[in-house]
């Protein structure tokens, strides 16, 4: 799944107004998403409480994880150095491991081989929306009232056909959550890591856990993906817009929720959260083999032990995608470099000496 400080990468020092409270967070996030994607391979009829378990991750996983591409993309502003990156890491890896799952699937799936970039396989839709979400910072900077303005758009996405290019219903049904983290400052965080904020926010995710078991099969992965209009959903123009004003108002809570949880100091984890972009676009391919060998079949057949083990191995690769090893293996799909050819000659000839590494760029990407 992403300050005018530039943030180190991992092998390198860093920062001292680093926060690991972030980096904890995007882990937390990260392994959430590898769960959710294995869960929702053995939910049936019969699992009532991990659909609900699954529906109140996905209440608000992704939208956690864009408001933290927003905040970090606060001091994008366009200039060319910020435009390379963007290129590097975030463009580039889209279109190699779409690719790479345009190929899986064929192998895997027999689906017919087909490389289409407007059209996102799978997980890739995630690079392209913070790609175009980045580009529109400026815009978000420039006009008043953007967190209400971005809830207009998303709202208005969610009445109208649009094609499923460039994952454009996402990009628009998610941008108020990216627009959120423009607007925040280290402030509004330092507000949930409260003894307070802690103690509320227990109840408020079992509430919400209640709720997604009473109400369970609903809401459907269509609302919570947010790449459906009301007329997918079979649902009138006005109950369309009351259900997401809703659902709003739920995942705002269920992030503060989560964010008021994640713990502030440095763990062993706080380091694997600065290089999330490698288990989010790997996972998606070890699942894909797993599901082609029949693993979630005998997850099913096995039950509640089988689910448990399922989500431990999740974390596990979540985990395991992160080492060094992993890293330096895929970097050159995960963190490519642009050809130097394609560098302005003058801006290329006053380099610094010292040339940031690949995973430096990479993070500065992410971080803005």
């Amino acid at each position: 799944m992403t300050s005018s400080t530039p943030h180190s990468g991992p092998g390198s020092p860093r920062t001292p107004d680093r926060s690991p409270f972030l980096d904890n967070a995007k882990f937390l996030l990260i392994a959430l998403v590898a769960l959710g994607h294995s869960w929702e391979q053995v939910i049936t009829p019969h699992t009532p409480v991990l659909r609900a378990v699954h529906n109140l991750v996905y209440g608000f996983h992704m939208p956690a994880f864009i408001l933290l591409c927003g905040y970090f993309s606060r001091s994008f502003t366009g200039r060319p150095d910020q435009i390379r990156r963007l290129l590097t890491g975030v463009l580039l890896p889209y279109l190699i491991f779409e690719t790479i799952y345009s190929f899986v699937y064929h192998w895997l799936r027999g689906t017919e081989l087909a490389i289409t970039p407007t059209s996102p396989t799978y997980l890739c839709w995630f690079l392209i929306a913070l790609f175009l979400w980045r580009l529109t910072t400026p815009i978000w900077k420039a006009v008043r009232y953007p967190l209400p303005l971005s809830i207009v758009v998303s709202l208005a996405a969610g009445t109208t056909l649009i094609s499923g290019d460039l994952a454009l219903p996402r990009v628009l049904m998610f941008l108020p959550w990216f627009v959120l983290g423009l607007r925040l400052r280290p402030e509004h965080f330092a507000k949930l890591r409260t003894r307070t904020a802690r103690l509320i926010a227990v109840p408020v995710l079992a509430g919400v856990f209640a709720l997604a078991y009473w109400l369970s099969p609903y809401p459907s992965d269509d609302w919570l993906s947010s790449d459906a209009d009301n007329t997918v959903l079979n649902v009138s123009l006005v109950q369309y817009l009351l259900i997401r004003l809703a659902l709003f108002a739920v995942t705002t809570l269920l992030v503060a929720s989560f964010l008021a949880l994640v713990p502030g100091r440095r763990t062993w984890l706080t380091g694997l959260g600065a290089v999330t972009l490698y288990p989010y676009l790997l996972h998606g391919i070890l699942l894909r083999v797993a599901e082609y060998y029949g693993a979630f079949r005998v997850v099913r057949e096995a039950g509640i032990p089988g689910v448990l083990v399922l989500s431990a191995t999740a974390v596990g690769v979540v985990v395991l995608l992160s080492t060094p090893p992993v890293r330096a293996v895929m970097r050159p799909l995960v963190e490519p470099r642009l050809p130097k050819w394609l560098v302005p000659r003058a801006e290329a000839v006053s380099a610094p000496a010292t040339v940031p590494t690949a995973a430096a760029e990479r993070e500065k990407t992410l971080a803005g």
